[in-house]
């Protein structure tokens, strides 16, 4: 298997077989996020992708159960390389049972419903979206290229098609001006969408990005850990789902706190308004230890 420059996932893919289908992201504007910005988007050649899967070792064939689609967004392939690559990955791992990717509200929006629904008996049956903020403000401040309203619908054509949704939210990202709106508006965007899966994380600034030279020209406020915690604490209160498995164990996160929504919701906010009146009692992930 072969990669090209450094290679995310999200946590949960861990123990996945990664698979480089394209290069960068097809974004790569946003302000906070230094991830792509050595390595410019491009679509990894298709004859690549085959000679990597059908040149895998046969025992690894066998033990192969999950496979990510790397790199930014592989849902911008057209929907038959998809599908191609899709019917290439069953046929070689015959115990596959999950293709996952990450993706984004701009891709979904180019396919309708049933295409994603073809890409969803195809195997692909996981998206990992950062939404980020469901603050349109935040969103234009940090470039994401998209309204809150245009992530939702994305979401909702996924959603329709059979596609389990994991997004991602950054606490923070609003700097201190704007925290309780962003956290509040972001729990509404969350319950517009009723994902099966929520991710937390707090805003890290990495150098060389546009938002590191916010902060160093103090145009941008980072909020402290207690505002981080506060933000935490509303968006929560302002998340009305089904039924999501949501998490803020990132190693971003000041706090680690996770359950399930709604059944968790009232414990998860009186631990976090528990904190929030007495700090002291708890212990938070030092500055030093936090990463991405």
């Amino acid at each position: 298997m072969r990669y090209l420059g450094n290679v995310i996932r999200p946590p949960s893919e861990a123990d996945s077989l990664i698979l480089q289908v394209v290069y960068g992201c097809p974004h790569n504007d946003c302000t906070f996020c230094g991830t792509y910005l050595e390595k410019p988007f491009r679509v990894r050649p298709f004859t690549e992708v085959v000679e990597d899967v059908t040149g895998l070792p046969g025992h690894v064939k066998q033990s192969v159960r999950r496979v990510f689609l790397a790199d930014g967004d592989a849902v911008v392939l057209p929907v038959r390389r998809l599908r191609e690559i899709l019917a290439l990955l069953r046929s070689e791992l015959p115990r596959l049972e999950r293709v996952s990717s990450y993706a984004t509200a701009q891709s979904l929006l180019r396919r309708d419903v049933e295409q994603l629904a073809a890409l969803r008996e195809e195997g692909l049956t996981l998206l990992f979206l950062g939404l980020e903020s469901g603050d349109d403000a935040t969103l234009a401040a940090c470039a994401k290229g998209v309204t809150v309203a245009e992530q939702i619908e994305g979401c909702r054509r996924a959603s329709q098609a059979g596609i389990a949704l994991s997004l991602t939210v950054i606490l923070g990202l609003a700097g201190e001006e704007r925290s309780i709106e962003h956290a509040r508006a972001t729990g509404r965007a969350l319950s517009a969408i009723d994902p099966e899966f929520i991710g937390a994380l707090s805003l890290m600034v990495v150098e060389g990005t546009p938002q590191h030279e916010r902060v160093r020209l103090g145009e941008f406020v980072v909020p402290g850990p207690l505002v981080l915690l506060r933000e935490l604490r509303e968006l929560i209160a302002a998340t009305d789902v089904t039924g999501a498995l949501f998490r803020s164990n990132h190693a971003s996160n000041y706090l680690p706190v996770g359950g399930r929504l709604p059944e968790d919701k009232a414990r998860l906010l009186a631990a976090l308004d528990a904190v929030l009146e007495d700090p002291a009692q708890v212990r938070l992930r030092p500055e030093a230890y936090r990463a991405l």
